[in-house]
């Protein structure tokens, strides 16, 4: 029976994978956030790996403030670049495949096509520099048994993020601005998390693939657009004004289009993912009750 461990379980899609292990009743699950097992620190990695008989390891640990990692650099590069690379080099010495998630920020955002996964990286802030320095260490050290798992606009029931952020403003406000020339894709951490797991499995019965692979729910968006879409679920009649990011008061600069190419992963991996809406309306009725 293969044993997984999760780092990062407290934050949304941590918490996600707690709710999806349960259709894996074949996987043992070990849930570490840093009160349990501190990636940042190189022997305590190598410690908990050399005690834990573990199969795989999903790192879903994250700086993920992005305009504050603008300012707090060092920090945003111990845990998304330095904690890779610890984590990456245990993994290699006690051969534990890893899959680590990683961002659409590492792309400029310029391209006028979803990206690929061999699409040149450029990112432009600080956290989207340190996510690709760990996607960089962990393709240095470790490549054979490792797989990147980009993702975009990650949303949950758990943790703060837009939805519930959208949602409480739209409450609070009678009006909202909202920017309309940043386009995307949402994506819903419970389907990423059961997709980690779907792969998993697909790995103990034919073969880990390595690789770099994008992942988020189907269909494009603009931050004005999901907004919408969130109020009206919510029954919330707040006014909702487009605006341009260059007129919303941000630190760090942001991708002006981040949609990702799912094909690799669908065809690899035998994935149907849904389109975004579906799976914001089941988060926006969990949020609503």
């Amino acid at each position: 029976m293969a044993t997984i461990l999760i780092t990062g379980a407290n934050g949304q899609l941590g918490n996600d994978l707690r709710i999806a292990s349960s259709e894996f009743p074949e996987f043992d699950f070990i849930f570490t956030d840093v009160a349990e097992l501190n990636i940042c620190s190189q022997g305590d990695v190598g410690g908990f790996l050399k005690e834990h008989a573990v199969s795989y390891i999903i790192n879903c640990a994250a700086y993920t403030a992005v305009d504050k990692a603008e300012d707090e650099k060092e920090m945003a590069g111990r845990i998304n670049h330095d904690a890779v690379r610890y984590l990456a080099m245990a993994a290699k010495e006690h051969q534990i495949k890893i899959i680590h998630i990683s961002t659409d920020y590492v792309f400029d955002g310029t391209n006028y096509r979803p990206y690929v996964e061999t699409d040149p990286v450029a990112p432009v802030s600080v956290y989207g520099m340190t996510k690709l320095k760990g996607e960089e260490a962990l393709n240095e050290i470790y490549p054979q048994n490792s797989m990147v798992i980009r993702t975009s606009w990650l949303y949950s029931t758990f943790g703060n993020n837009f939805v519930k952020t959208m949602i409480r403003l739209g409450k609070e406000r009678d009006r909202l601005n909202v920017v309309f020339d940043q386009v995307g894709t949402p994506t819903y951490s419970g389907d990423l998390a059961l997709a980690i797991l779907q792969i998993i499995d697909f790995s103990e019965k034919q073969g880990f693939r390595s690789g770099v692979y994008h992942y988020s729910n189907e269909g494009v968006c603009s931050w004005y657009d999901f907004t919408k879409s969130i109020h009206k679920m919510a029954g919330i009649s707040c006014q909702v004004s487009p605006i341009e990011g260059k007129e919303y008061p941000a630190k760090a600069s942001r991708p002006y289009y981040s949609v990702l190419n799912k094909r690799k992963i669908k065809e690899t991996f035998s994935l149907t993912i849904p389109h975004w809406e579906e799976s914001l309306k089941k988060c926006v009725n969990i949020l609503i009750g």
